[in-house]
Protein backbone atom coordinates (compact mmCIF):
# COMPACT_ATOMS: atom_id res chain seq x y z
CA UNK A 1 0.00 0.00 0.00
CA UNK A 2 1.49 3.25 -0.65
CA UNK A 3 2.17 6.48 1.19
CA UNK A 4 1.74 9.56 1.20
CA UNK A 5 4.67 11.63 1.29
CA UNK A 6 4.07 15.48 0.46
CA UNK A 7 2.07 17.83 -2.19
CA UNK A 8 4.34 19.99 -5.35
CA UNK A 9 2.30 22.99 -5.17
CA UNK A 10 1.08 25.03 -7.51
CA UNK A 11 1.71 22.34 -10.75
CA UNK A 12 1.70 23.49 -14.13
CA UNK A 13 1.86 21.57 -17.37
CA UNK A 14 4.68 22.50 -20.15
CA UNK A 15 6.53 21.55 -23.35
CA UNK A 16 10.54 22.50 -23.22
CA UNK A 17 11.18 24.68 -26.15
CA UNK A 18 14.80 24.68 -25.76
CA UNK A 19 17.79 24.13 -23.80
CA UNK A 20 19.79 25.95 -23.32
CA UNK A 21 17.55 28.47 -23.71
CA UNK A 22 18.28 31.29 -25.95
CA UNK A 23 18.42 33.89 -23.79
CA UNK A 24 20.99 31.57 -21.50
CA UNK A 25 23.22 29.54 -22.67
CA UNK A 26 23.54 27.69 -19.40
CA UNK A 27 22.54 24.36 -19.66
CA UNK A 28 20.74 24.25 -16.86
CA UNK A 29 18.38 26.63 -18.18
CA UNK A 30 15.34 26.10 -20.50
CA UNK A 31 12.64 27.72 -23.18
CA UNK A 32 9.49 26.41 -21.95
CA UNK A 33 5.83 26.88 -23.08
CA UNK A 34 3.18 26.70 -20.66
CA UNK A 35 -0.40 25.08 -21.62
CA UNK A 36 -1.59 28.70 -21.18
CA UNK A 37 0.85 29.61 -24.55
CA UNK A 38 2.90 32.05 -22.07
CA UNK A 39 6.54 31.27 -22.77
CA UNK A 40 9.08 31.17 -19.47
CA UNK A 41 12.13 30.39 -18.73
CA UNK A 42 12.58 27.41 -16.00
CA UNK A 43 15.64 25.63 -14.12
CA UNK A 44 16.29 21.87 -15.78
CA UNK A 45 17.62 19.71 -13.36
CA UNK A 46 20.95 17.94 -13.60
CA UNK A 47 22.10 19.27 -17.60
CA UNK A 48 18.50 18.18 -19.06
CA UNK A 49 18.31 15.18 -17.07
CA UNK A 50 19.77 12.44 -19.71
CA UNK A 51 16.89 14.09 -22.32
CA UNK A 52 14.34 14.11 -20.13
CA UNK A 53 14.45 17.68 -20.02
CA UNK A 54 15.30 18.47 -23.19
CA UNK A 55 13.58 20.31 -26.22
CA UNK A 56 9.43 18.93 -27.20
CA UNK A 57 9.42 16.99 -23.74
CA UNK A 58 6.05 17.58 -21.84
CA UNK A 59 7.44 18.45 -18.54
CA UNK A 60 5.43 19.98 -14.94
CA UNK A 61 7.21 23.13 -13.23
CA UNK A 62 6.11 25.03 -10.45
CA UNK A 63 7.26 28.63 -9.68
CA UNK A 64 9.93 29.52 -8.80
CA UNK A 65 10.70 30.48 -4.91
CA UNK A 66 13.33 33.04 -5.55
CA UNK A 67 13.54 33.87 -8.77
CA UNK A 68 16.33 35.84 -10.63
CA UNK A 69 17.13 34.58 -14.34
CA UNK A 70 14.37 31.76 -13.81
CA UNK A 71 10.35 31.99 -13.06
CA UNK A 72 9.56 28.10 -12.98
CA UNK A 73 11.53 24.87 -12.06
CA UNK A 74 10.88 21.56 -13.74
CA UNK A 75 10.54 18.80 -11.43
CA UNK A 76 8.65 16.12 -13.55
CA UNK A 77 8.78 14.68 -17.01
CA UNK A 78 6.15 12.88 -18.60
CA UNK A 79 6.72 10.12 -21.23
CA UNK A 80 4.63 8.38 -23.31
CA UNK A 81 4.61 4.86 -24.27
CA UNK A 82 2.21 2.15 -26.20
CA UNK A 83 -1.00 4.13 -25.36
CA UNK A 84 0.06 5.13 -21.75
CA UNK A 85 1.80 7.71 -20.36
CA UNK A 86 3.70 7.73 -16.70
CA UNK A 87 5.72 10.72 -14.68
CA UNK A 88 9.23 10.60 -13.93
CA UNK A 89 10.78 12.72 -11.04
CA UNK A 90 13.66 14.49 -12.62
CA UNK A 91 14.98 16.93 -9.67
CA UNK A 92 17.56 15.43 -7.61
CA UNK A 93 17.06 17.84 -4.59
CA UNK A 94 13.78 16.10 -4.66
CA UNK A 95 14.95 12.62 -3.98
CA UNK A 96 16.49 14.26 -0.42
CA UNK A 97 12.92 15.69 0.89
CA UNK A 98 11.30 12.45 0.12
CA UNK A 99 13.99 10.16 1.62
CA UNK A 100 13.57 12.75 4.72
CA UNK A 101 9.98 12.32 4.90
CA UNK A 102 10.24 8.86 4.49
CA UNK A 103 12.56 8.44 7.49
CA UNK A 104 10.50 10.50 9.54
CA UNK A 105 7.44 8.62 8.79
CA UNK A 106 9.00 5.12 8.89
CA UNK A 107 8.21 3.85 5.55
CA UNK A 108 11.21 1.88 5.18
CA UNK A 109 11.86 -1.46 6.51
CA UNK A 110 14.59 -1.52 8.70
CA UNK A 111 15.24 2.62 9.19
CA UNK A 112 11.94 2.93 11.40
CA UNK A 113 12.41 4.52 14.70
CA UNK A 114 15.32 6.75 13.54
CA UNK A 115 16.56 9.64 16.43
CA UNK A 116 18.36 12.92 15.39
CA UNK A 117 18.29 12.86 12.47
CA UNK A 118 20.45 15.52 10.73
CA UNK A 119 21.18 17.08 7.47
CA UNK A 120 25.15 17.46 5.11
CA UNK A 121 27.26 15.96 7.82
CA UNK A 122 31.64 15.72 6.52
CA UNK A 123 33.19 12.53 7.04
CA UNK A 124 36.17 12.03 5.45
CA UNK A 125 36.33 14.00 2.37
CA UNK A 126 32.61 13.64 1.87
CA UNK A 127 29.63 15.22 2.97
CA UNK A 128 26.72 12.90 2.75
CA UNK A 129 22.97 13.30 3.23
CA UNK A 130 21.84 12.35 6.87
CA UNK A 131 23.23 10.96 10.29
CA UNK A 132 20.99 9.29 12.11
CA UNK A 133 20.77 6.97 14.74
CA UNK A 134 18.77 3.41 14.29
CA UNK A 135 16.65 1.82 16.91
CA UNK A 136 19.22 -0.02 17.99
CA UNK A 137 21.62 2.80 18.99
CA UNK A 138 23.93 2.46 16.01
CA UNK A 139 25.41 5.55 13.94
CA UNK A 140 23.94 5.08 10.41
CA UNK A 141 25.26 7.53 7.50
CA UNK A 142 23.13 7.94 4.27
CA UNK A 143 23.66 9.04 0.74
CA UNK A 144 20.82 9.60 -1.76
CA UNK A 145 20.86 9.32 -5.03
CA UNK A 146 18.13 10.02 -7.87
CA UNK A 147 17.67 7.50 -10.17
CA UNK A 148 15.90 9.16 -13.09
CA UNK A 149 16.92 6.74 -16.17
CA UNK A 150 14.95 3.37 -16.71
CA UNK A 151 14.71 1.17 -20.00
CA UNK A 152 14.19 -2.73 -21.04
CA UNK A 153 17.82 -3.22 -21.19
CA UNK A 154 20.93 -1.74 -19.67
CA UNK A 155 22.89 -1.36 -22.93
CA UNK A 156 24.44 1.48 -25.23
CA UNK A 157 21.77 3.59 -27.09
CA UNK A 158 22.83 2.54 -29.90
CA UNK A 159 22.03 -1.16 -29.40
CA UNK A 160 19.01 -0.36 -27.64
CA UNK A 161 17.48 1.26 -31.10
CA UNK A 162 17.85 -1.79 -33.03
CA UNK A 163 16.19 -4.29 -30.60
CA UNK A 164 12.30 -4.15 -30.63
CA UNK A 165 9.97 -4.08 -26.95
CA UNK A 166 7.11 -3.95 -28.28
CA UNK A 167 6.25 -7.38 -26.46
CA UNK A 168 7.14 -6.19 -23.25
CA UNK A 169 5.39 -5.03 -20.68
CA UNK A 170 5.51 -1.41 -20.28
CA UNK A 171 6.09 -1.79 -16.06
CA UNK A 172 9.34 -4.08 -16.94
CA UNK A 173 11.73 -2.23 -17.03
CA UNK A 174 15.44 -1.58 -15.33
CA UNK A 175 15.98 1.13 -13.26
CA UNK A 176 20.07 1.80 -13.42
CA UNK A 177 22.58 4.40 -12.25
CA UNK A 178 24.53 6.52 -13.73
CA UNK A 179 23.52 7.72 -16.56
CA UNK A 180 25.50 10.82 -18.87
CA UNK A 181 28.02 12.30 -20.58
CA UNK A 182 31.30 11.07 -19.65
CA UNK A 183 34.53 12.38 -22.24
CA UNK A 184 35.47 8.56 -22.60
CA UNK A 185 33.74 5.37 -21.99
CA UNK A 186 36.73 4.24 -19.67
CA UNK A 187 35.52 7.19 -17.56
CA UNK A 188 33.46 7.06 -14.82
CA UNK A 189 29.76 8.96 -15.18
CA UNK A 190 30.45 10.77 -11.96
CA UNK A 191 33.08 11.19 -9.90
CA UNK A 192 31.45 12.71 -7.09
CA UNK A 193 29.11 9.58 -6.88
CA UNK A 194 32.12 6.72 -6.53
CA UNK A 195 33.83 8.42 -3.97
CA UNK A 196 30.85 8.59 -1.88
CA UNK A 197 30.97 4.36 -2.40
CA UNK A 198 34.11 4.34 -2.03
CA UNK A 199 34.33 6.78 1.50
CA UNK A 200 31.26 4.81 3.25
CA UNK A 201 32.74 1.78 2.17
CA UNK A 202 36.13 3.15 4.03
CA UNK A 203 33.78 4.21 6.97
CA UNK A 204 32.38 0.58 7.23
CA UNK A 205 35.94 -0.98 7.01
CA UNK A 206 37.29 1.02 9.83
CA UNK A 207 33.84 1.24 12.00
CA UNK A 208 32.13 -1.56 11.67
CA UNK A 209 29.56 -0.68 14.62
CA UNK A 210 28.43 2.03 11.72
CA UNK A 211 25.78 1.46 9.51
CA UNK A 212 27.01 2.93 6.32
CA UNK A 213 23.63 3.16 3.40
CA UNK A 214 23.12 4.27 0.25
CA UNK A 215 19.43 4.89 -0.97
CA UNK A 216 18.89 5.19 -4.73
CA UNK A 217 15.08 7.00 -5.12
CA UNK A 218 13.68 5.76 -8.11
CA UNK A 219 10.91 7.96 -8.88
CA UNK A 220 8.76 6.49 -11.63
CA UNK A 221 6.36 3.45 -11.49
CA UNK A 222 7.34 1.46 -14.54
CA UNK A 223 10.01 -0.81 -13.15
CA UNK A 224 10.79 -4.35 -11.67
CA UNK A 225 14.66 -3.70 -10.47
CA UNK A 226 17.57 -1.38 -9.61
CA UNK A 227 21.02 -2.05 -10.61
CA UNK A 228 24.28 -0.30 -11.03
CA UNK A 229 24.54 0.82 -14.65
CA UNK A 230 26.26 -1.88 -17.11
CA UNK A 231 27.93 1.44 -19.19
CA UNK A 232 29.99 2.38 -16.17
CA UNK A 233 31.93 -0.43 -15.04
CA UNK A 234 34.18 1.56 -12.54
CA UNK A 235 31.04 2.90 -10.40
CA UNK A 236 29.48 -0.68 -10.75
CA UNK A 237 32.91 -2.51 -9.43
CA UNK A 238 32.65 0.13 -6.97
CA UNK A 239 29.20 -0.74 -5.80
CA UNK A 240 29.15 -4.59 -5.46
CA UNK A 241 32.78 -4.07 -3.69
CA UNK A 242 30.84 -1.79 -1.02
CA UNK A 243 27.85 -3.93 -1.19
CA UNK A 244 30.11 -6.90 -0.59
CA UNK A 245 31.68 -4.94 2.66
CA UNK A 246 28.65 -3.55 4.33
CA UNK A 247 27.59 -0.86 3.05
CA UNK A 248 23.77 -1.28 2.76
CA UNK A 249 22.14 -0.75 -0.65
CA UNK A 250 18.21 0.12 -0.46
CA UNK A 251 16.51 1.56 -3.82
CA UNK A 252 13.25 2.57 -3.11
CA UNK A 253 10.34 3.38 -5.46
CA UNK A 254 7.70 6.55 -5.28
CA UNK A 255 5.14 7.55 -7.35
CA UNK A 256 3.83 11.23 -8.80
CA UNK A 257 0.23 11.85 -10.02
CA UNK A 258 0.02 14.95 -11.86
CA UNK A 259 -1.81 16.80 -9.52
CA UNK A 260 1.60 16.98 -8.01
CA UNK A 261 1.14 14.11 -5.13
CA UNK A 262 3.86 12.17 -4.02
CA UNK A 263 3.62 7.73 -2.80
CA UNK A 264 5.99 5.86 -1.08
CA UNK A 265 5.87 2.45 -2.90
CA UNK A 266 8.02 0.14 -1.70
CA UNK A 267 11.45 -1.15 -1.34
CA UNK A 268 12.56 -2.80 -5.12
CA UNK A 269 14.74 -5.52 -5.63
CA UNK A 270 18.86 -4.67 -5.95
CA UNK A 271 20.24 -6.60 -8.79
CA UNK A 272 24.33 -6.56 -8.83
Amino acid sequence: MSTYLYTLDGCIEGKVIKRPCKTCRSPYVADVLLEDNTEVIAHAPSLGCCGYADAEQDVILVEHKNPKKCTHVIHLAKQYEKNSHYLIGIHPKSAEHIVSLSLTNGCIKTLEHIENLEREKKFLNSRFDFICFDKDKRKTIIEVKNVPCADYEDIEHKERKKMDFSSRDINSKIAYFPDGYRKKKTDTVSPRALKHIQELEELKKTNKEYRCILIFVIQRNDITHFQASNLDPLYKNALYSAFKNGVEVIPIQVHWEESGICYYDKILPFHY
